[in-house]
C-alpha cells in the first residue's frame, strides 16, 4: 500500500527540493560564464608551468617562483641559463614548419 501519511510525503517533497536545489546550482556553477573562464585560466596556467618545466629540463634550470616586485636585474644572480639549446630547438621547429607550410602550399598550386 503506497505512503499516504502527509507528513512524509511533505519531508520527501522538502527532501527532493533540496537536492534538486543542489543539482540546479551545481549546474548553474559549472557552466557559469566566469568558472568557465576561471577553469580556462587554471588549464592555461598548468600548462604554462609544464612547458617551463619541460624547457628548464632541457636547458638545465631549475624554475623558480618570480613575485611581484622582485628586481629584474636579480632575477638570474644565481645562475645565468643557456638557452643555446632552446633557441636552437625553436629554430629547428620553425625551419621544419616553414618547409612543410611550403611543400603543401607547392603540392596543391
Amino acid at each position: 500500500m503506497a505512503d499516504t501519511d502527509p507528513d512524509e510525503l511533505e519531508r520527501r517533497i522538502a527532501r527532493t527540493r533540496a537536492e534538486l536545489a543542489k543539482t540546479v546550482d551545481a549546474i548553474a556553477d559549472r557552466v557559469s560564464p566566469k568558472r568557465v573562464a576561471q577553469r580556462g585560466v587554471e588549464e592555461v596556467k598548468s600548462r604554462a608551468e609544464h612547458l617551463v618545466s619541460s624547457v628548464g629540463d632541457l636547458v638545465g634550470i631549475t624554475p623558480r617562483p618570480v613575485r611581484f616586485g622582485d628586481d629584474p636585474d636579480d632575477l638570474w644572480e644565481d645562475e645565468q641559463p643557456n638557452l643555446g639549446p632552446a633557441l636552437i630547438a625553436v629554430g629547428a621547429v620553425l625551419v621544419i614548419g616553414a618547409t612543410l607550410v611550403m611543400w603543401r602550399r607547392r603540392r596543391r598550386g
